[in-house]
């Protein structure tokens, strides 16, 4: 069976994973649903949804201002 997946031609190959790519997104997307849902659970019931938000704004906002200017973390 893989030899015959190796085998096979590139759309052949693409018609089989199809499958495996939109169950695979619908998990991803899933995923990120449950989460965001949980998230604006969270800033809902806390005492301060605006320091939460302004917060996540200021995290996003620094990541791509680093990222535009070309900071990268040192590998080791």
């Amino acid at each position: 069976m893989v030899v015959d997946l190796l085998a096979a031609s590139r759309i052949e190959r693409w018609l089989v994973l199809l499958p495996v790519f939109v169950v695979g997104a619908g998990l991803i997307a899933g995923v990120f649903i449950l989460l965001g849902r949980a998230f604006a659970a969270t800033v809902r019931e806390s005492g301060h949804p605006r320091w939460i938000l302004g917060g996540l704004v200021a995290v996003v906002g620094a990541v791509v201002i680093l990222t535009w200017l070309g900071v990268s973390l040192p590998r080791e």
